[in-house]
């Protein structure tokens, strides 16, 4: 059985835009990363997305700002990112050990 997920903190609806489209451009960054990508029409099509993913980002960021919400709430809004995989989903963006290397050398 796969394990019960801790339940996502409560969010106004522009934090949830937040956290999806950050999540949303971390997964296409990952996929257009060269250092793990597997071709360039994908890579191309990730690229292309990316675009109105921003959009949406700058959106969510717009709406919150114009509330006065002046201040990411970061622990909450960190614990959305972990509930909804956040660390691995970044991991892909990062460039992967050389073969044989050992993290951190």
């Amino acid at each position: 059985m796969v394990p019960e997920l801790p339940p996502l903190p409560a969010l106004t609806r522009a934090e949830g835009q937040l956290i999806d489209s950050y999540l949303e451009i971390v997964d296409l960054l990952g996929r257009i990363n060269p250092a793990r990508g597997t071709g360039t029409y994908s890579s191309l099509r990730a690229a292309q997305a990316l675009v109105s993913k921003a959009a949406e980002l700058r959106e969510a960021l717009t709406l919150m700002h114009r509330r006065g919400e002046s201040e990411l709430h970061t622990a909450t809004l960190g614990r959305a990112l972990r509930v909804l995989d956040g660390e691995r989903r970044a991991r892909r963006v990062t460039v992967p050990p050389q073969d044989g290397a050992r993290p951190g050398v």
